[in-house]
Parts: C-alpha cells; structure tokens; sequence
C-alpha cells in the first residue's frame, strides 16, 4: 500500500493532476495554502498551457514566482518566453561551435523546432526541473498544478526519455570533433572548448538527477469527479504512474453532491470509486455552494487535503 503523504517532510514535491475540468487547479492551490498556513514555505506552479491558478488564487500571476499570502509564492510560467530563450542559447553555442556557412541552416532549423508543439512541452519540463532544484533551499514545498492527465505523464516521464536522446547527440558531437582534429593538421580544433558538447553533458546530467529527484522525493495526487468515465479516465493513470515508478498519495474525489440531490449514477460511480482505490485511500471532497477562489475560500478545502 502506498503511504500518504501529508506535508514537505513526506513529500517535497506534490503533482496534482487528472481530466480537464475536475479542479484540479483549485485543489492544488487549496493545497499548497494549507502547506504555508502549516508555516512551510511554499511555491505553486502551474503546467497547464490554459493557465488558470490566478485565478483560483484571485491574484496576477506571471513568469517568476510572486507572493500572494504568507509563506505561499505562486507562478505561471511563460512557455513561449522559456522556448525562445532555448533557442536563442542553442543559437549562440551554434555559432561558436559550427562553420559560418552553416549558421544559416541552423537558424533555419531552429525557427522550425521552435513552433513544434513538443518544443514547448520540453521548455517547461526545464522550467519545472528549474524549480524542482530549489526545493530544500530557497522553498520547502513545490505543489505543481498539471496539465490533463496525459501532459502530466509525459511531464514525468520526460527527464527519463530525454537522456538517452542526449547521450546519443553526445555521442555523435564528440566522433564529430574527432573527425575535425584529424583533418586539422595543426589540430588546435583538438583544444578548443566545444559548448555544445558541454550544454549537452551538462543538460543529460541535470535531467538524471531530475528523474531521480521525482522518484525519491515526489508524489502525484490525482484528483477525479463520482463519474464512470472520469474514474476510468483516473484508474488508467495510476496504473501508468505506479508502473513508471512514481508515488501516489490517495485519490481525491471531488465536487460529491450532497446525498439527498445525488442521483443512482453518482452513487454507483462514487461506490465504485472507493473501492477502485481503496489500497491507496481516497479523499472526498463535497460539491461547494460558490466557486472556492481566493484564500479564504480555499481553506475550507484546505483542511481535507492535508491534516494538520
């Protein structure tokens, strides 16, 4: 049985994830209050291109993290600031590292890696990795609010994917440079510093500890709706998760109706919910009168995620 955890000691850094639209964001936020209300100090980053933790936080958010109640620091960051930024440093180790006839294809290249979708995906992932390595210096909790379900898993997964690619490239950098000192009579080309080979020694690295980080230190609590499509769409996820290494704190179950208004469906989804997950516990957590923005709200959330 996997155990829950309830606080940074247990788990430094918390994924809240699952479907669109079962509030997730919501319950990261009511999460990460209830972390700084406990006196820890606590960063909450959204991951979700359709960014909505400002407003659940009811407070303007941007690329670097901003205060908005004690203890509590949140930030949404800016995929297209942190893609262009790569693509401006590949760029410059390009143009330090490849003939200059050359730098016009690479240019090229580069302009079309940037518009692909994956570009972004990865851009973050490097934020992500980014706030991860000040957990336990400058934050002692990171509550990261995922994309859907299947944007967390390749979030997760990335780090791991990622390295071989690099270390192939690595590889096919160094033979590269060989080549060139062979063909250099002089072979100063020998003893010249090559960023790119440095970059990608250095990034495979960081992405190994990465991978390492978010087996040893993380859990991923995934949040569901008392719905049969929405609790398959969740069982999918943990079996991937668990099968991939991660840790799963118990399962939360939102927006429950109350007894009296809920109808058979919701009963029978809600049964089978429980016992779904009954090895790694569920959470419920009742349908709200008003929307549960802003910090107040939240903490009469707060309290059934984490125990005080």
């Amino acid at each position: 049985m996997t155990e829950p955890a309830t606080g940074p000691a247990a788990a430094p850094i918390t994924f809240v994830g699952g479907k669109g639209g079962v509030g997730k964001t919501t319950l990261a936020a009511a999460h990460a209050l209830a972390l700084a209300d406990a006196g820890h100090r606590v960063l909450v980053v959204s991951t979700d291109p359709a960014h909505s933790l400002g407003d659940a936080l009811e407070a303007p958010l941007k690329d670097e993290p901003v205060q908005v109640a004690p203890n509590l620091w949140a930030a949404e960051p800016d995929a297209d600031a942190a893609v262009r930024r790569r693509i401006a440093q590949v760029a410059e180790d390009a143009r330090k590292a490849v003939p200059r006839e050359v730098l016009p294809a690479v240019r090229r290249h580069l302009e079309q890696a940037g518009a692909s979708p994956g570009m972004a995906e990865s851009a973050l992932a490097d934020l992500l990795v980014d706030r991860m390595e000040e957990v336990g210096r400058r934050w002692d909790a990171l509550v990261v609010d995922s994309a859907p379900t299947g944007h967390l898993l390749r979030l997760l997964n990335l780090p791991t994917l990622l390295t071989p690619w690099i270390v192939g490239l690595t590889r096919q950098r160094e033979r590269a440079r060989r080549a060139e000192a062979f063909a250099d009579v002089v072979g100063d080309s020998a003893e010249e510093d090559d960023p790119l080979t440095e970059r990608l020694h250095a990034r495979r690295h960081r992405l190994e500890r990465a991978a390492e980080r978010l087996r040893r230190d993380a859990v991923v609590r995934l949040v569901t709706l008392p719905r049969r499509m929405v609790l398959a769409e969740t069982a999918r996820a943990v079996e991937q998760l668990t099968g991939a290494g991660f840790r799963l704190a118990p399962v939360v179950v939102n927006q429950i109706p109350p007894e009296a208004a809920a109808g058979p469906d919701t009963a029978e989804a809600l049964a089978a919910t429980r016992e779904r997950f009954a090895a790694l516990g569920t959470v419920e957590v009742p349908l709200q009168d008003a929307e549960p923005t802003g910090p107040d709200r939240l903490r009469s959330l707060a309290a059934l995620l984490v125990p005080r």
